[in-house]
């Protein structure tokens, strides 16, 4: 009797053949990519590792082989690619299935068990944990933590003194509330709250609900949400995601709405595919897909609903960058630039390569630091050109990236998303 070969990948989360399969390996997704161009290196590139996924597959190379995770986690999961791919090759998928492969099958250290453990159990999912921790976090930046850390000049201290400029001058939390519409009611919506934008950036909820209701929108409160588990997608955490998407869809559930709205691409992205994240549970797939269909980013819901009252003017030369994960994930580039449009006053300049992701791309500013910092630099000369004062964009890691960049490159352009903006010119009217 033959034996069965053992399976080359752990589990079933492994990448799909049949979504490798669509890869035809014509090479459009190169120019799109920014590893590629940072490193040349053809692994570097979307192609390349579909390729080293198809050889696991092929049992020439094991899930847990340090090549396969260096290529694989020098990835933003920017999606760029797909937007560039003739074939429709989903790609996001694929990556993330590869990482989740590469957590179970690679052993680690004591020290990375408990960053993953701290950041993935401990602060994400509990917005009271993670507030407490951004709060203080804050703190020790206003004290000027970042200028001691860095005169130690110990590796380590320098990478916390980095992760330090990444946060705003302050942090807002909020909690779910009813806002009543103004006027005649066109829509009753819910919102996710998030675990970042929760307990960071609480004043942009609060900034989206006030806009929305202008609108004739109803914001209806949600207890019992949570993370929406895109930062676990990412880093491979693929049944703490699913975990965390089971909570959410079971809270949205006990609402009538008419939508879910998201205000932060990267969580808008992941929520829309929890009906792929859990298509392999008997009890969740159909739950799943019918929340899916109901997210809807605040730019694009919005946008397409339309605006009934007029903003007020503001005068300033802005650009908008795209959101990784609201162009490229979730397909979406013409509503925000629509209601940017929308606002009197504004002089709206292009920003090139306003595809290109920032290098923030959820953790990657966290794990990659170096080649962040590179595609970063990008970024900037191109917001720089441009000569806005105002950069607008519509995610909580972008925001906190380009910010970043740009106070270290020596430019007070302010960063700002649009919600905010919009929220900014209704109280100017």
């Amino acid at each position: 009797m033959t034996a069965t070969p053992p399976l080359p990948y752990p589990n079933a989360d492994a990448p799909s053949q049949d979504l490798i399969a669509a890869c035809v390996h014509c090479g459009f997704c190169l120019p799109t990519c920014p590893t590629y161009a940072v490193l040349g290196v053809e692994m570097d590139s979307p192609r390349g590792r579909i390729r080293l996924m198809k050889t696991v597959w092929e049992h020439r190379l094991g899930a847990d082989a340090p090549g396969l995770e260096d290529h694989i986690s020098k990835c933003l999961d920017c999606r760029a690619c797909e937007t560039a791919c003739p074939s429709g090759v989903e790609y996001g998928k694929l990556v993330e299935g590869a990482r989740s492969q590469i957590v179970v099958a690679r052993p680690r250290s004591p020290i990375e068990r408990l960053i993953r453990a701290a950041a993935f159990e401990w602060l994400l999912p509990h917005r009271r944990a993670l507030g407490t921790f951004a709060t203080l976090s804050i703190a020790a930046k206003r004290l000027g933590m970042g200028s001691l850390l860095r005169a130690t000049r110990l590796g380590v201290a320098r990478r916390m003194a980095d992760l330090l400029d990444l946060l705003p001058a302050h942090s807002t939390a909020t909690r779910s509330a009813t806002i009543s519409a103004r006027g005649t009611r066109r829509a009753r919506v819910a919102m996710l709250e998030g675990c970042v934008m929760g307990s960071v950036f609480g004043e942009t909820n609060a900034a989206t609900a006030r806009v929305l209701a202008r609108n004739g929108v109803e914001v209806i409160a949600t207890v019992d949400q949570t993370c929406c588990g895109a930062l676990h997608a990412h880093a491979g955490e693929r049944e703490l995601a699913r975990d965390l998407a089971r909570r959410n869809i079971a809270a949205f559930e006990q609402v009538t709405a008419d939508a879910v709205i998201v205000n932060a691409a990267g969580c808008g992205a992941a929520m829309k595919e929890y009906g792929w994240l859990l298509k392999d549970d008997p009890a969740w797939s159909a739950r799943a897909s019918a929340f899916a269909a109901k997210v809807k980013d605040a730019t694009e819901f919005l946008g397409d609903l339309g605006m009934s009252e007029r903003p007020g003017t503001l005068h300033a030369r802005v650009t908008w960058d795209d959101p990784c994960h609201l162009l490229h994930g979730q397909k979406i580039r013409d509503q925000p630039r629509a209601l940017l449009s929308a606002i009197p006053g504004l002089e709206v300049v292009p920003l090139a390569e306003a595809d290109w992701c920032c290098g923030s791309a959820g953790t990657y500013n966290v794990t990659q630091p170096d080649l962040a910092r590179s595609i970063l630099e990008r970024k900037v000369a191109n917001i720089v050109r441009t000569g806005a004062d105002t950069v607008v964009t519509a995610n909580p890691g972008c925001l906190m990236q380009i910010q970043s960049g740009l106070r270290q490159a020596g430019h007070k352009v302010r960063v700002v998303h649009l919600m905010d903006l919009l929220d900014e010119a209704y109280r100017t009217g």
